[in-house]
């Protein structure tokens, strides 16, 4: 499932913010830090979560150890739809 996660999520950063699909991101790269987002991204890709896996992402949740690389998103996902 975690790969599922990891191919889903790098497609739409790829798409979205870096603007072609062939594009490379490493699962543990800091999105904020490098700058493939920003604050708007951060809610894009907020969205695009709570659309894609039926989930609501709460205020407190909206940290970097969830959302800031995709192995947070990888990892975050695992756990909150594991919760549901």
């Amino acid at each position: 499932m975690a790969d599922a996660f990891q191919n889903t999520v790098r497609a739409f950063i790829a798409e979205n913010f870096l603007f072609r699909a062939d594009a490379d991101v490493a699962n543990n790269q800091s999105l904020l830090e490098t700058g493939v987002i920003d604050s708007t991204g951060v809610l894009e890709l907020i969205a695009f979560l709570e659309q894609t896996y039926g989930i609501t992402v709460a205020d407190e949740e909206i940290v970097p150890e969830n959302l800031d690389s995709i192995d947070n998103m990888t990892h975050y996902l695992s756990t909150k739809l594991a919760a549901a």
